[in-house]
Formats: C-alpha cells, structure tokens, sequence
C-alpha cells in the first residue's frame, strides 16, 4: 500500500499500549541525507479551547509505528506522564462516572 504525506494528515494515532488517541498526523522530519521518514509529529490539545496556548507536540519515532492502515495509525509508544494527563482525561469523564 502507497501512502501520501497528505493522507497521513487524514489517520488518527492511537497508541496501542492504552488505546489513547493522541490525533492526526501534523508534520512529518524527514532525513535529509537519506531521504527516510525519521518520525511523525502531532501537535499538541490546546488548552481551554486554545486560549492558554497548547501542550507539548507529540513526537514519534518511525520505528514505534507498528500498523498505517486505511484510517488509523497504530503506534507502541511510551507516553510522557505529563502527556498521559493531557491525553487521557476529558472534562466530561467526571459528569458521566459511574458511582
């Protein structure tokens, strides 16, 4: 399967370690030399609907990329403890916990 740079925007990374979705695809670093993909980065939530700015881009490596299928990229990365805040709470987790 043939993948543009423009359909990697379109795929949604989840990391398969907790099946957190990190979003798509932003920008791809390329080694010059070489000419191979060195990772890809996805940019980081922002913070109260981009009013305090946003968290820390995202980074990973193209090794950690384990499947791109049609719609999904599948990574095996070891996110930041600070990332995992960001990623994996919503302001509505808390209204619909079961008690």
């Amino acid at each position: 399967m043939n993948c543009f740079i423009t359909d990697m925007r379109e795929k949604e990374v989840i990391n398969l370690n907790d099946g957190c979705r990190f979003g798509s695809v932003c920008d791809v670093e390329f080694d010059t030399c070489s000419g191979c993909i060195v990772s890809i980065i996805i940019y980081g939530k922002s913070k109260c609907f981009g009013l305090l700015g946003r968290y820390e881009d995202i980074k990973i490596c193209w090794k950690d990329i384990k499947v791109i299928g049609d719609d999904t990229i599948l990574v095996d990365f070891e996110c930041p403890q600070e990332c995992k805040k960001c990623y994996n709470s919503n302001v509505f987790d808390n209204l619909f916990k079961h008690r």
